[in-house]
C-alpha cells in the first residue's frame, strides 16, 4: 500500500527530467534486471534492520496466511489470519471467534458463556505474535527512545504510536527494544488504551524468546510477560507458548472467516 505513494513521485521526477534540454547522456539503466528495494526504503533505519534481521519485510508481504496453536488450560485454542486483510479465526474449545473484515461473531459450541471481549481479543495475539512486521502498518509514527537496561544488557528503542483514527486504539503506543548487534527483537513494551479511550502513560512488558524459522520468517516460539514498575519490567510472570506455526503463501478462503448460522453478531 506505501508503495502507492511512491510511485507518483517517481513518475513527477521523471517528467520534470524530460522537460529538461541538455547535451548530457545519462546512462541507461535495465529496470527489468535492475533489484529494486522499495519497501524497506521508505522505514527508519532502526526498524528496517530489526526487520531485516526477521527475514524482512519484503518476505513477510509475500505471505497470505498465519496460523499458530496456544495451549491453555481450558484446551488448545487455534488462530489463524489472512495477513493481507487482517480476517481471524480463533478456534477455542467452547468458542469460536471470527472476523471477516465487515462482521464480527461468535459461536457457542455449548451454551457455555464466552467470560471475554471478543471485540478486544479477535486480533490481540495475533498482534503479539506477529511483532516486529505488524509495526510495518500504514498511519504509523517512529521515534527512537532511551535504551532499556536490563541484568546488565542494554536494548535500544524504537517508539511506534498511531496518526489519529487508526484502528480501533489509535492512542496505543509501542516501543520495542532490540539487540544492538542483531537486531533481532527482544521485548515489546505497550500500553492498553482500548477500555479507557485515554492516552496511557502505563506500559506493560513482553520478553520475546526461542526465535525459530518459518518459511524464511524468524517468528517466536514463546513469549513471557513480565510484572512492571515505574515503566521498567521486574519479574517474570507467565509463559505463552506457541505450537503448530505455520506461514505460508496459500490464501485461506474467505467463507472459513465468514460467519455461520449459528454464530451471533458481536456489536
Amino acid at each position: 500500500m506505501k508503495l502507492k505513494l511512491i510511485v507518483p513521485a517517481i513518475a513527477f521526477i521523471f517528467m520534470s527530467c524530460k522537460d529538461e534540454k541538455t547535451t548530457q547522456t545519462e546512462p541507461s539503466i535495465d529496470y527489468k534486471t535492475e533489484h529494486l528495494d522499495v519497501t524497506t526504503s521508505i522505514y527508519p533505519e532502526n526498524i528496517t534492520k530489526v526487520f531485516e534481521a526477521h527475514g524482512g519485510l519484503d518476505n513477510w508481504q509475500q505471505m497470505q496466511t498465519l496460523k499458530f496453536t496456544m495451549s491453555k488450560e481450558s484446551g488448545d485454542e487455534v488462530t489463524t489470519t489472512d495477513l493481507y486483510n487482517r480476517y481471524s479465526h480463533i478456534d477455542m474449545p467452547k468458542h469460536v471467534i471470527g472476523h471477516d473484515g465487515n462482521t464480527l461473531w461468535l459461536q457457542k459450541k455449548e451454551e457455555t458463556e464466552y467470560k471475554g471481549n471478543p471485540k478486544f481479543y479477535y486480533n490481540l495475539m495475533f498482534y503479539f505474535y506477529a511483532m516486529p512486521f505488524v509495526l510495518a502498518d500504514d498511519g504509523i509514527i517512529y521515534e527512537d527512545v532511551e535504551s532499556l537496561v536490563f541484568k546488565r544488557h542494554t536494548y535500544p528503542g524504537i517508539k511506534i504510536s498511531y496518526e489519529s483514527g487508526v484502528g480501533e486504539s489509535p492512542d496505543d503506543e509501542y516501543i520495542i527494544y532490540f539487540d544492538a548487534e542483531t537486531h533481532e527483537m527482544v521485548w515489546l513494551a505497550y500500553t492498553v488504551t482500548y477500555f479507557s479511550k485515554e492516552k496511557s502513560k502505563e506500559f506493560h512488558f513482553i520478553k520475546y524468546s526461542d526465535w525459530q524459522t518459518i518459511n524464511g520468517l524468524k517468528l517466536p516460539k514463546r513469549l513471557t510477560w513480565y510484572n512492571y514498575e515505574n515503566n521498567f519490567p521486574t519479574t517474570k510472570r507467565n509463559d505463552v507458548e506457541f505450537t503448530e506455526i505455520t506461514v505460508s503463501e496459500t490464501k485461506t478462503d474467505l467463507e472459513f472467516f465468514q460467519k455461520p448460522q449459528d454464530a451471533e453478531l458481536v456489536q
